[in-house]
């Protein structure tokens, strides 16, 4: 089977990646493949349109009421005519003041509500609720903590820099995070229209004072994303009124399920027996589960960035070329099988709904969320002619029943459900294998020092016994005899003094 015909059932054109109207940005899968700004367009189109439906409703409630009204009113006129004693007429208005008392109440708690919801959060607050954000709430300051303190003071010390500006920065974050605090009562879709509202609004507003400087827009921007979010971030990510949470738990079921999954499945090029490539994909599994340990979602995007520059990295070491955007994507679905985030649909939906939009929409930061949403969908969507297989080897590897490996005579696929590796199904068993392997090396070595050492301890025991028994045999051989010498002067009189010189003599020399 071809390389191609492989790719076929992982393989995402570049186009498919960008907005569906075709303006150029990045779309989302929860945006209905929409870019932030065409989403936000047409769902203002929608809600917009619901209203003046709400209205028109209104409007027809309260000319059938003024009809009821008019109606009774002519037939109470008419009972009075007739001499009708007015406390009994009185009483029969009784059910109709009720029913147009209760219609009234509803037109206007449903033209109420949707005021509610559209209103622009970038407003200031009441008087009231002004009064109240002097006293912090008691919600916001019962789980602030130090990242949250100190979040703060960085954002005071950074509008310092722009004074009369800053301050009215601050105040008007200050207002928007205690009136966010009293909307408990929203949806996630309705925080996120509220967070993305008054971003424009703030953004439209530095752009005027900056003239049209877009980093320093962009860098005030970030600050204030850092400084709201963190604030919101428990009372607005994976919310109760969502199914996040229940996403959270199938996407992880799920990615176990496919554990059997090998790189070679899905077309990966990537050598990870090469230290290099190793490392790198190590690093790629840590950045993508250390997403869920920020707050801030601008941070979460980093930290995809950072791990999918670690999976290009990884590529271009094993081709020794650069990679493509065709090899990207197969790579990062396989990283996310290995990592197996924690909370990945809660941590995407939280970037999707109040992450800063011009980042989803353009840059590498757009590009790779575009792309892990993709591969989020892909996991989800996974079947057999995805991965090249039979729907029944599919089956007998999503039960359990058998499990891919390696034909070592052959280097294909084995005849009892084994998968197409080159080195191993999982490389993670691999590695495991291998290091039992050097268990067991280490184990026999270890075997044979002690046997060693234990040789050598019975060695030392019996040398100093085998001396003694040499020495005493050679002492029994040779026993040591001691003669008796008698020592004479060097003057006495006996043969030995022939030997000696003799005496000199003195001689006289003629003078």
């Amino acid at each position: 089977m071809s390389q191609r015909t492989e790719r076929r059932g992982i393989h995402v054109d570049q186009s498919d990646l960008l907005c569906k109207k075709g303006c150029g940005y990045y779309g989302n899968a929860a945006w209905q493949g929409l870019c932030s700004k065409c989403w936000r367009e047409e769902y203002q189109r929608v809600r917009q349109k619901q209203i003046q439906d709400d209205w028109a409703l209104a409007e027809k409630l309260q000319r059938e009421e003024e009809a009821a009204y008019a109606s009774s009113h002519g037939v109470q006129t008419q009972s009075h005519a007739q001499s009708t004693p007015p406390h009994p007429g009185h009483a029969s208005l009784g059910p109709f003041s009720k029913f147009e008392e209760k219609k009234t109440n509803e037109k206007t708690r449903k033209v109420t509500t949707v005021k509610k919801f559209f209103s622009p959060s970038s407003r200031s607050a009441p008087k009231k609720e002004t009064q109240e954000g002097k006293t912090t709430s008691p919600s916001i300051s019962r789980h602030a903590s130090f990242e949250t303190d100190q979040v703060s003071r960085d954002f005071v010390d950074f509008l310092k820099n722009l004074q009369k500006p800053g301050r009215e920065i601050h105040k008007q974050c200050r207002a928007f995070i205690v009136n966010m605090s009293s909307k408990k009562d929203l949806s996630a879709e309705e925080l996120s229209e509220c967070v993305q509202d008054f971003y424009q609004g703030m953004a439209d507003r530095l752009m005027s004072h900056f003239k049209g400087s877009s980093d320093s827009v962009e860098q005030v921007m970030d600050q204030v994303e850092k400084y709201i979010m963190t604030r919101l971030y428990k009372s607005v990510f994976c919310p109760e009124t969502t199914d996040d949470e229940k996403k959270d738990l199938a996407t992880q079921n799920r990615i176990r399920a496919l554990h059997w999954v090998t790189i070679q499945m899905l077309c990966v090029s990537m050598d990870e027996e090469i230290p290099e490539v190793s490392e790198n994909v190590v690093k790629a599994i840590t950045d993508i589960i250390e997403m869920d340990s920020k707050r801030v979602p601008r941070d979460k995007l980093a930290c995809i960035t950072r791990c999918s520059k670690h999976i290009f990295s990884a590529i271009r070491i094993t081709k020794n070329e650069p990679a493509s955007a065709d090899d990207f994507l197969p790579a990062l679905i396989y990283i996310v099988l290995k990592a197996n985030p924690p909370r990945l649909q809660s941590n995407i939906q939280y970037i999707t709904r109040f992450c800063n939009p011009s980042r989803l929409m353009t840059g590498e930061d757009g590009y790779y969320f575009t792309n892990l949403c993709c591969a989020a969908a892909f996991i989800e969507k996974l079947d057999a002619q995805s991965l090249n297989l039979s729907p029944e080897e599919f089956e007998r590897y999503m039960s359990g029943q058998a499990s891919p490996r390696l034909n070592s005579s052959e280097g294909d696929w084995a005849q009892t459900g084994s998968a197409p590796g080159v080195t191993a199904t999982n490389p993670v068993l691999a590695q495991l294998n291998h290091n039992l392997e050097l268990l067991s090396g280490l184990s026999s070595k270890q075997e044979k020092l002690m046997e060693a050492a234990q040789s050598l301890q019975a060695d030392l025991l019996s040398w100093p016994e085998s001396v003694e028994r040499e020495v005493h045999d050679i002492l029994e051989k040779y026993p040591l005899e001691i003669l008796s010498c008698t020592v004479s002067a060097i003057d006495a009189n006996n043969v030995d003094n022939d030997n000696l010189p003799p005496p000199l003599t003195p001689q006289v020399f003629a003078g």
